[in-house]
């Protein structure tokens, strides 16, 4: 399987007034086409920060992180911003949906900005794959907390990417819908995206491919 991001020695500070943390402290990480790699961790491990320096959203203070082969990071927000939407989707735990927007004109939104260059599987059909597809007209303020995780979803999905990075996907969920959910990440694993998903979950650690631990910002395992 080629290498689809590879992350070396990643640091990350953040400053309160005279205090120091370190959230990030050299992790490394390599996460490969068609396989499903959960990062796991108790609160304050690093998790949340790990995923947004993959994403191209936080700059490190130490270390790079490659996309595809080309480096994200230590570039403009700009050039980090085309390099996300045309490869990554990235799915937060408080989904990044405009509030004016229904939930299918903000699917069209995301392809609009990353300049998607075909149409891709058409809207409903992404919603339906999502379990959404009956909302398609509602605002994100109309949504359940579920609904609004699989609007997430389909927003990062929206561009067909190659990278899928999740952070707690199913902590809102209701068993079956959570299922249903990780059967689609697996599905886009299969059909050769690689995908990371952030969770405090052993039932979704247990059906990634790898398990990557971070304890007190190290890889633990």
């Amino acid at each position: 399987m080629s290498t689809a991001l590879l992350a070396t020695d990643l640091y990350r500070f953040f400053h309160a007034g005279d205090d120091e943390t370190l959230a990030l402290k050299g992790v490394s990480l390599e996460l490969r086409a068609g396989e499903v790699v959960a990062v796991t961790g108790p609160s304050g491990s690093g998790k949340s920060t790990l995923m947004s320096c993959l994403a191209g959203l936080e700059e490190p203070d130490g270390g790079a992180v490659w996309i595809g082969g080309e480096r994200i990071s230590r570039r403009p927000e700009a050039e980090r911003a085309r390099l996300r939407g045309r490869q990554i989707g990235v799915l937060f735990q408080q989904a990044n949906l405009i509030g004016h927007l229904s939930l299918a004109d903000n699917v069209r939104l995301a392809r609009r900005l990353a300049g998607a260059r075909s149409p891709g599987v058409a809207i409903g059909e992404l919603l339906a794959d999502c379990g959404i597809a009956h909302r398609a007209a509602a605002r994100p303020c109309r949504l359940s907390g579920g609904e609004l995780v699989r609007a997430g979803l389909a927003v990062a999905l929206a561009n067909d990417p190659a990278i899928i990075l999740a952070d707690e996907p199913t902590g809102e969920l209701d068993e079956v819908t959570a299922r249903r959910l990780l059967a689609l990440l697996r599905r886009r694993a299969e059909g050769g995206a690689a995908v990371l998903v952030v969770t405090h979950s052993r039932a979704v650690a247990d059906q990634a491919d790898r398990e990557v631990e971070l304890r007190d910002g190290r890889v633990r395992r």
